[in-house]
């Protein structure tokens, strides 16, 4: 893709500052402390991030603020949809798997979706992060970001909430099911 492709019109930013704002005020309890304002003021100022986060958000991610990185001022957001985000299901965890299934592909995988979205797979340890903040994948799971070691012996890690209980599962990677996608994040 050329750069160009990967910056929003006036319109757009304002339409997407517009709807992450709605929902940063919806959701207060996610990030308490942290001013809209400064957001705005640093996603303005940093436009090249705004692409990402309109990715996030036309997927079906819901992006929404979770943290403050106090040393380098970024702000962390992360997808907050109630399920795995309904435009990134149906695929499997890397390109190594995608090229390894002969027949029944999926149409793509969860790191090569992230990184052309300009956003990181969640690691299990901010998946449970998340949870912290809501109910979240409880009809759908999301692959997070599995350690060498596993991927290397042809495994993957995906995880949802049932029970009450935030569980860690693991699958081979070129697997895929409609009910399973990712979670990603971003720092802006």
């Amino acid at each position: 893709m050329t750069s160009n492709k990967k910056k929003l019109s006036a319109q757009q930013a304002e339409e997407l500052l517009g709807t992450l704002k709605t929902r940063f005020e919806k959701n207060m309890k996610r990030h308490k402390g942290i001013e809209w304002a400064k957001i705005q003021a640093k996603l303005e100022a940093n436009q090249d991030k705004l692409w990402p986060l309109n990715e996030m958000e036309i997927s079906g991610g819901e992006p929404d603020v979770v943290g403050h990185d106090k040393k380098t001022g970024e702000y962390i957001f992360y997808d907050c949809s109630a399920e795995s985000p309904k435009g990134r299901r149906s695929i499997c965890y890397d390109r190594e798997a995608l090229d390894s299934r002969k027949e029944h592909k999926p149409a793509n995988s969860a790191l090569d979706m992230a990184a052309a979205m300009g956003i990181e797979l969640l690691t299990e340890e901010q998946y449970r992060e998340l949870q912290q903040l809501g109910d979240f994948d409880l009809k759908t799971s999301s692959w997070v970001k599995t350690p060498p070691g596993i991927r290397k012996l042809g495994g993957a890690l995906f995880c949802d909430r049932r029970y009450n209980t935030v569980f860690l599962y693991h699958n081979g990677a070129e697997s895929y099911y409609a009910a399973r996608g990712f979670r990603g994040w971003l720092k802006a």
